[in-house]
């Protein structure tokens, strides 16, 4: 290989084992544009290279799925002739680079993935990770992403109803910006990206074709330093009002007669949508460039076909559909161009007028990349399962309280949710930052739930447990809303596979995932693989981010009211935490632990069982999991919520230091709030479910006191719960 060949192959991405493999298989060398071609098909972005035989561990069957992993979105049968979609994506990589563009055109790409299903957005969440709060970019990188998921969002009309924020140094120069968007279709109108039928036409519609985001999968796929701060024009610029329309336009095209498949250009542009819809459909497509509408000038056939400009959709329709799809395109206002064709010969085929630029295998293209497994790591041998803290229990614990409280990661998320509008579509029951999403199925008694769960330091130390806990916690989340979970959809955001112990992590957290899917019985429909994030050669901790669907049979049995005076409080599951990986051994004594609590699944799926109904049967007005700040911080936020104290007695305690009881944190751990004369029907579920309950005490009063040990005024919560975020947001 020359010195000038070597050089172009590393630009687009690939290595020369992979580049010996193209032109072995071709027969020859590739030409500058099919090289590129396949520099992003071929990138970790678009073809999972690392991670996809892992994937196949992954429980991805169940009665009601009607779509696994593999197309746009997974979808599932909710009844009455309904369907939700769901998927999760990341746009880590230029959210670090440009936070507003990254953040609000990861909003737009989920979106497509949703309405190229054939299904209506009606709601997003998000999951965010940023550096620690004082770095110097972290105001910048906050408020840059959450104001242009505000942007998107509002704008095109979808609400945004909740999500999870997370802030650590190791994500300083490398924040995770994850989003997940439901929709709702017709049960027996999903529909698929696969291109077949010879002669069938391909279009394109929406924005014209610019400059932007060219080759963007590969700029996602590499290690993020000071010299990608020059990779701007990577970055791609949404139009979100121009996405109202493609999103409108395009769920009336899908009612028309003719429609064959529908690809949304995203990753990859129209090289990774034609590729992948011939690939999946079995059939070859040609395309002519020249026909394609531009907003630039002067643009390279390598320009236009790599090119990730927003607001795009590619259909494949019948020749006698076509014009009418085109006048429907025109009524909207939306350019629509006949670019090519349907063929059965496998190739994607891309002309210049009468000059072929670009000849390969569709299913080569998109799926030929080799499959890598990582490098053995062997795990240092681990320390005794004590763990002990190396700090002695603080004498003041009600200042621990109150610091934690004012803590980023743990105080309001107020300052966050009031830019987003959540109550357009008017389907949102519960609003933001009571835990999960309550959305109501209009037509329908019935209710969908969304929940969020990740917990990376509990990862860094223990990847099994890190992978299941995001699951349960997600899970946990859906059925304190009322909800029974019924799908999963996930985002694995990882460092680069070729380190030893990011591998390890990776492969553990799968792992973690997998069991915890098949104890609480609940498939994985969709998801998303996002890895080298890094940044000056250090990776982020590692991040597996799940998102759980639940679906209530009455959307009037949820329990997220607020707790009233009067209500005794509940602890269904293990009283008792642990400090390492728990937010109050992090923040206040800089200390992780070296060491896991291991999840008991059995017990997870017992508890989510027992609460779940209890809030069917109507005993349970309010249902929250303990997660960060264990137990103190939790009941803290039910009373500010709320605006009433809660007293605690110290009875149940056992774990030898009162700083671990009540900042512990541990998995199967849910908080419920009911009226007193449901304590024996609360008792006889718990029994019959076998699972420890500890009556905690009750609402009353102006402060939080766990008897003797801790008694803090709400007064004194209050302003630093609301404006903690709010100081980090205004830097």
């Amino acid at each position: 290989m020359s010195q000038a060949e070597s050089l172009a192959v590393q630009r687009a991405g690939l290595t020369e084992h992979e580049y010996a493999l193209i032109c072995e298989s071709l027969g020859r060398a590739p030409n500058p544009l099919e090289l590129g071609m396949f520099g992003v098909l071929w990138s970790e972005h678009c073809s999972y290279k690392h991670s996809r035989s892992l994937l196949r561990r992954f429980p991805t069957e169940g009665p009601q799925v009607l779509q696994g992993p593999g197309e746009n979105a997974g979808a599932v049968d909710i009844g009455d002739g309904l369907a939700a979609v769901m998927k999760i994506e990341s746009h880590n990589h230029p959210s670090a680079v440009e936070p507003f563009q990254g953040a609000a055109t990861g909003v737009g790409g989920i979106l497509r993935d949703i309405f190229a299903m054939g299904a209506r957005p009606i709601a997003l969440m998000d999951a965010l990770c940023f550096g620690a709060p004082d770095a110097p970019r972290t105001p910048y990188l906050t408020g840059g992403v959450v104001a242009g998921i505000a942007f998107y969002g509002n704008c095109v009309g979808v609400p945004t109803v909740g999500g999870s924020m997370f802030f650590d140094q190791h994500y300083n120069g490398n924040p995770l910006v994850n989003v997940l968007c439901l929709g709702i279709a017709s049960s027996d109108h999903i529909v698929r990206a696969k291109a077949q039928g010879a002669h069938n036409r391909v279009l394109l519609v929406g924005s014209a074709t610019g400059r932007d985001g060219i080759a963007g999968a590969s700029f996602a796929s590499v290690e993020l330093s000071e010299a990608n701060e020059e990779k701007r024009p990577a970055v791609q610029v949404g139009n979100p009002f121009l996405g109202k329309l493609v999103l409108e336009a395009c769920l009336e095209a899908l009612g028309q007669p003719g429609v064959i498949a529908v690809q949304d250009l995203g990753a990859a542009g129209l090289t990774g949508a034609a590729t992948e819809v011939a690939a999946h459909g079995g059939s070859g497509i040609d395309i002519d460039i020249a026909k394609v509408s531009r907003r630039e000038s002067g643009m390279s056939p390598y320009e236009v076909m790599l090119s990730e400009s927003q607001e795009r959709m590619l259909f494949v329709v019948e020749p006698a559909g076509e014009a009418q799809l085109l006048s429907l395109f025109q009524r909207w206002g939306l350019r629509a161009d006949t670019i090519g064709e349907v063929t059965d010969d496998g190739l994607v085929r891309v002309r210049d007028g009468d000059d072929v630029v670009a000849e390969l295998p569709a299913e080569f293209l998109s799926e030929g990349a080799p499959r890598y497994q990582g490098a053995a790591f062997l795990q240092p041998a681990g320390p005794p399962v004590a763990d002990e803290p190396p700090f002695e229990a603080p004498s003041d614990l009600g200042d621990v309280l109150r610091r934690l409280i004012a803590n980023p990661n743990l105080c309001s998320r107020r300052p966050v949710f009031e830019q987003y509008d959540h109550m357009v579509q008017i389907n949102t029951v519960v609003p933001p930052g009571d835990g999960a999403a309550v959305l109501r199925v209009k037509g329908t008694s019935k209710g969908l739930v969304l929940g969020l769960g990740l917990n990376p330091r509990v990862c860094a130390l223990d990847p099994w447990t890190g992978g299941a806990v995001a699951v349960a916690e997600a899970c946990r989340n859906v059925v304190c809303g009322g909800g029974r979970p019924i799908a999963l959809t996930d985002c694995l955001n990882f460092g680069d596979p070729e380190r030893p112990e990011v591998w390890w992590a990776l492969v553990g957290a799968i792992e973690g995932i997998r069991d915890a899917c098949l104890a609480l019985d609940v498939p994985i429909i969709s998801g998303n693989v996002s890895l080298y994030n890094e940044s000056e050669g250090e990776p982020i901790l590692p991040t597996p981010i799940v998102g759980a669907l639940g679906l209530i049979d009455n959307i009037e049995r949820h329990a997220a009211a607020l707790v009233e005076a009067g209500d005794m409080l509940w602890l269904v599951g293990p009283p008792e935490g642990w400090l390492a990986g728990s937010e109050y051994a992090a923040a206040i004594h800089g200390w992780s632990g070296l060491v896991s609590p291991r999840i008991d699944l059995d017990m997870e799926r017992r508890v989510q069982a027992c609460v779940r109904e209890l809030i069917a049967t109507g005993a349970v007005r309010r249902a929250t999991d303990v997660a960060d700040g264990g137990l103190a911080v939790t009941l803290a936020e039910l009373a500010l919520e709320s605006n009433i104290g809660i007293r605690c007695d110290t009875d149940w305690m056992s774990a030898p230091r009162p700083d671990i009881s009540l900042f512990g944190e541990a998995p199967s751990r849910i908080i419920i709030a009911a009226a007193v004369e449901n304590s024996t029907h609360i008792e006889a579920a718990a029994h019959r479910w076998n699972t420890p309950l500890v009556q905690l005490g009750s609402a009353a009063g102006r402060e939080i006191s766990f008897g003797s040990l801790l008694s803090v005024p709400l007064e004194s919560l209050q302003g630093p719960w609301l404006r903690a975020l709010d100081e980090l947001l205004k830097g």
